[in-house]
């Protein structure tokens, strides 16, 4: 089945393409939103919904908001930030190798895990509850992410995918998901003959604001509203009530929790609105009242900020608002009223809410693993996401060749390849970058080191010649995927005119059979929305000089006396395939191996924990329930004084529930439960027989 996964920071969803359309899948608490939450325990650990719940009463061991981090630095000045500006109840530390660890009482231990295992986590468990609506093993998914995460973040998403055992077959940036829900199903867009439909996609989440087209703010989102709100009363009560919030985590929690309540809650209402919070702090009631009026007093720097990414979107895009059909506003804060004004007012046109706003990516995700599986037929429908970052190639130059070259300049169509040719004598190094350091939201601007070997001088010529393919795939990372050196020998033609005639025909028929498969390779493309273009640079040698172009004077002069040796030998091109090394940030076979292995482990244990909590849930269950029946089904069918002791069994059982047989392995309850059954079964079996 084709499942996409949104993966926010806040919440998540999980969606299917079926025959009847898109479906969203509840999880087992009957909520498409599944929580980005996850609790750890003495015993188990607890993932989504249950690991909300456990927020306040699990609070340093209840880990949120880990999307940031992922594929980060503990030093990313994005990382103190967050850090700073929203403190986090669980321990963040700097590792050895200079990465995140995020440290956790699990297993009555303290244990440690990167933001990348936090994500397989989580990735696990979406997978299950893909699984538990399926009624069918999951592999193959569509993962989001935003539309600002660069390469190293995106190789960490799909690190994490691995280690949750999925096979991410794309990493779709969530705005560009939710343009493919929204224009699948347009039948009114007008054909590649005509003036194309420009569509401005808001996507405004938890923890961030993208604009496809593409412009953001990685640090703005709905949790700065929340913030604002959570600062203003916690100044109030301070005054009011004699209480600080923001010295105690579980009380700035608690107050966090009811402003976004509050916050929801002024999006359908314009009257003064009240929050109230029982024993907040020092067994102190505290209650507060806000209207919409006041919310957007407070909130007019976030607004202005917001401002700013829309009037940078139309200068980038260099489009006037006439030229704009639509703007589209999806994610969860984008219900907030002042924002639709602020659309309105920069963009000159109402926004519109076609798509559901918590759901839009998600079902984009879907549908695009609907797309690239060949098993589906989707409507034809070409997608072509543009590359936020500008890329930079650079190497070892000779004396009087460039050194480097900027291959994918901002908003590039992509998955984009390129062919560079290099003429060289021995191996040598492709190092890739972002061009504009003040562009990227990270501090390291180094994309990945590429070593092309077993590169040697040839002997008739004075260098070698070397074609290498780099390409931005459909995930928005950058590889380089082949090196090919093409050597020019000469052989003898000792073989009869049969055989050249054999061998010519042989030829032919190769070349034709390629020229099939390089159609239908460019074709198949097209088919999954995806056009992919092979642009040939220049090759990068240096200018002809003088001596150069004496040699070829020379050459030309010499033709008639090489005839009689091109008449005996034959040149043939060799073409070689080099040994590409790449040095990328990303995890090694083997690490991912270990973290697989121990992600295996947790959800062992997790099913165990499991299956031991349901065998004692029923055994109270059989408790309550026999109780019940003793008392009215079975009443005629028992005597007084089987029925009291009967009453009594089943109450020292309800007594030992909750104290000695508290925490009992799973076969004890099972014994218990069966004990219970064998002293029973003739009332059940004279009851069933009437």
């Amino acid at each position: 089945m084709p499942v996409g996964f949104d993966i926010g920071n806040s919440s998540c969803f999980v969606a299917v393409a079926r025959q009847g359309g898109i479906e969203t899948i509840d999880n087992e608490y009957s909520s498409r939103n599944t929580p980005a939450f996850i609790s750890f325990n003495e015993k188990n650990r607890s993932i989504g919904v249950s690991a909300k719940n456990q927020c306040i009463t699990n609070l340093k061991n209840t880990v949120s908001v880990f999307k940031r981090f992922i594929g980060r630095k503990f030093t990313d000045p994005f990382v103190q930030k967050e850090l700073a500006d929203f403190p986090k109840p669980y321990k963040v530390e700097q590792g050895k190798n200079g990465e995140i660890l995020i440290k956790v009482q699990y297993l009555e231990c303290e244990q440690q895990f990167t933001p990348e295992q936090m994500m397989a986590a989580l990735l696990t468990k979406l997978k299950q509850i893909s699984e538990a609506g399926l009624k069918t093993k999951v592999v193959d998914v569509v993962v989001s992410v935003p539309t600002f995460f660069t390469d190293i973040e995106r190789r960490a998403m799909l690190n994490s995918c691995e280690v949750a055992g999925l096979n991410c077959m794309k990493v779709m940036n969530d705005s560009t998901a939710a343009a493919l829900g929204y224009g699948i199903y347009k039948q009114d867009l007008p054909p590649e003959t005509e003036k194309a439909k420009n569509v401005v996609f808001v996507d405004i989440g938890y923890c961030s604001l993208q604009v496809l087209a593409t412009n953001f703010d990685p640090c703005l989102g709905g949790r700065n509203f929340d913030k604002i709100l959570a600062d203003y009363f916690q100044q109030d009560f301070k005054e009011r009530y004699k209480v600080d919030a923001g010295k105690n985590m579980k009380a700035r929690l608690r107050l966090e929790t009811e402003c976004e309540k509050l916050k929801k809650l002024m999006s359908a209402n314009t009257q003064s609105i009240p929050i109230n919070i029982e024993c907040f702090m020092d067994d102190k009631d505290v209650t507060g009242r806000m209207d919409r009026t006041q919310f957007e007093e407070l909130s007019a720097g976030i607004l202005k900020r917001i401002e700013t990414v829309f009037q940078s979107l139309l200068e980038n895009i260099k489009m006037s608002t006439s030229d704009l059909a639509a703007v589209e506003i999806v994610g969860g804060s984008s219900r907030v009223p002042s924002i639709k004004s602020l659309v309105q007012k920069v963009f000159g046109i109402e926004p519109s809410t076609t798509l559901n706003a918590d759901e839009a990516v998600a079902r984009g995700c879907s549908l695009q693993n609907a797309i690239l599986n060949p098993t589906f037929r989707v409507r034809d429908f070409s997608i072509n996401d543009a590359q936020p970052y500008s890329i930079t190639l650079s190497w070892q130059a000779t004396m009087e060749e460039d050194s480097s070259m900027e291959l994918f300049p901002k908003y590039h169509m992509i998955p984009m390849s390129k062919v560079l040719t290099f003429y060289r004598t021995e191996p040598f190094q492709l190092e890739a970058k972002y061009t504009h350091k003040n562009d990227v939201p990270i501090p390291d601007t180094n994309i990945g080191k590429f070593q092309v070997s077993k590169i040697e001088k040839p002997k008739n010529e004075d260098s070698a010649k070397v074609k290498v393919k780099v390409r931005v795939n459909q995930n928005g990372i950058f590889t380089v995927n082949s090196a090919t050196l093409s050597e020019t020998i000469e052989q003898e033609e000792q073989e009869t005119k049969a055989e050249e005639q054999s061998m010519d025909v042989d030829a032919e028929k190769k070349q034709t059979q390629e020229e099939g498969k390089t159609a239908e390779g460019e074709q198949k493309p097209e088919v999954n929305g995806e056009t992919e273009q092979m642009q040939t640079d220049q090759p990068e040698t240096p200018e002809k000089t003088d001596n150069d172009e004496k040699k070829e004077e020379n050459s030309a002069g010499d033709k008639k006396s090489e005839k009689k040796s091109e008449e005996k030998k034959k040149k043939k091109v060799k073409k070689i395939d080099l040994p590409i090394e790449a040095c990328v940030p990303e995890m090694s076979k083997k690490e991912i191996n270990e973290l697989v292995e121990k992600e295996n482990q947790m959800i062992m244990q997790d099913k165990l924990e499991k299956e031991r909590a349901d065998a004692k849930n029923a055994v109270e269950e059989y408790v309550y329930d026999m109780r019940d029946k003793l008392s009215e089904a079975y009443e005629p069918f028992v005597r007084e004084a089987d029925r009291e002791k009967f009453s009594k069994l089943l109450s020292e059982t309800e007594d030992w529930l909750y104290e000695e047989g508290d925490d009992q392995k799973k076969q004890v309850y099972l014994d218990k439960l069966t004990q219970l059954k064998n002293y029973l079964h003739y009332i059940m079996n004279i009851f069933k027989a009437i």
